[in-house]
């Protein structure tokens, strides 16, 4: 399942810089406002060490990774919401999008010019904030002028539904984003033929020196603080010091590297993670002599579901699973031990997956 994150910000914060880091996909990078006119879109593998341990007990002809899409979108200048600047592009390619990276300057550099004419994260937060929310009132307006004409006739499950919808309209005017307005989750169903942007999920990437990497600044400490009503992660990384990383292909020679900041992984590994995580995804492997595979699935899904990630024939079709814990392959060293020893086990149709299941189907169509 491919799933997609827009990198957005304001100009020169650093997006063409990091996703040049992230992707081989290279967007121009350049000290002047929507350097990036067309969305770039670079796939990227999700880091993970249990694919190397399975690749050391099976030997296959080749591993496969999972992997996210990462999208680097045009800056965003205020005004956007009317069309502004690269608004209408802006607002579009981020609707698409499954999940927001969010990078935000937290550092200082005199030679790179800030559109606002000086480092305020706050700032440059309720910038997007701000246009993202105008144009989701804009929805929620034209669906409640629809549903107050049925609600009017009487209609209580058209009552219901505006009050949920000026619900939102009061918070989104009183400058909340909608992922953080309190509702119960059956109630989501009143905006979600809207496809609200301030609704989807928001990692926030501190952009700093490469002094602050460790600890941080004082731009970190208003961004954490202007983010705790979203429950929102902040993840910190110098997207310059990325851009020399992601350079290394010898494993150890960027282990050596990191070790010189002080830092035991990539600021980019740490994203690429806490992405997967935001989406709320997990993994699973299928392991065979062939091939050795990481799958991407919804946290919660059943066992049918799961296959048919693999092949929709294998969940039309679906009969059981063979499950084995990567505990168990790790202390058995094979498919044949785990099985000798009672570790393998067989699931029907309401097992839920858990992350990092070593699973064999059995279908017939």
């Amino acid at each position: 399942m491919a799933l997609q994150c827009g990198i957005v910000g304001l100009p020169n914060v650093g997006k063409s810089t990091l996703f040049n880091a992230l992707s081989s996909a290279k967007a121009e990078a350049a000290n002047f406002p929507f350097c990036t006119i067309e969305p770039n879109v670079g796939v990227v593998s999700v880091p993970d060490k249990r694919l190397q341990v399975l690749e050391g007990l099976v030997n296959p002809q080749r591993v496969v990774p999972t992997i996210i899409e990462f999208v680097d979108i045009a800056g965003l200048v205020k005004g956007a919401s009317k069309g502004e600047g690269l608004g209408n592009k802006f607002l579009a390619n981020i609707r698409e999008v499954n999940a927001i990276i969010h990078v935000i300057r937290c550092f200082e550099d005199d030679n790179i010019v800030h559109v606002a004419g000086g480092v305020d994260p706050v700032f440059d937060k309720e910038v997007i904030d701000t246009e993202l929310q105008l144009k989701d009132l804009e929805s929620i307006d034209k669906k409640i002028q629809r549903i107050e004409k049925i609600a009017k006739s009487g209609d209580a499950k058209a009552k219901a539904e505006l009050e949920i919808l000026n619900r939102f309209k009061q918070g989104l005017t009183s400058g909340l984003n909608a992922r953080a307005i309190e509702v119960e989750k059956e109630e989501l169903e009143a905006v979600r033929d809207l496809h609200l942007l301030t609704i989807k999920p928001v990692l926030y990437v501190a952009n700093v020196d490469e002094g602050s990497i460790l600890s941080g600044n004082k731009y970190v400490e208003q961004l954490k603080e202007k983010v705790k009503e979203e429950n929102a992660e902040v993840i910190l990384l110098c997207a310059a010091l990325e851009s020399q990383i992601a350079e290394f292909d010898d494993p150890e020679e960027e282990a050596m590297f990191l070790s010189e900041y002080g830092l035991e992984e990539s600021g980019l590994n740490r994203l690429i993670s806490g992405a997967y995580t935001l989406l709320d995804l997990i993994t699973y492997f299928t392991a065979g002599v062939q091939e050795v595979r990481a799958w991407t699935i919804k946290r919660g899904w059943k066992a049918p579901q799961a296959a048919g990630v693999i092949h929709t024939d294998f969940e039309r079709g679906f009969i059981k699973a063979e499950v084995i814990k990567l505990a168990d392959y790790v202390q058995f060293k094979t498919e044949a031990g785990c099985r000798e020893n009672g570790k393998i086990a067989i699931e029907g149709k309401e097992y839920v997956v858990h992350d990092g299941d070593i699973m064999h189907f059995r279908f017939n169509v």
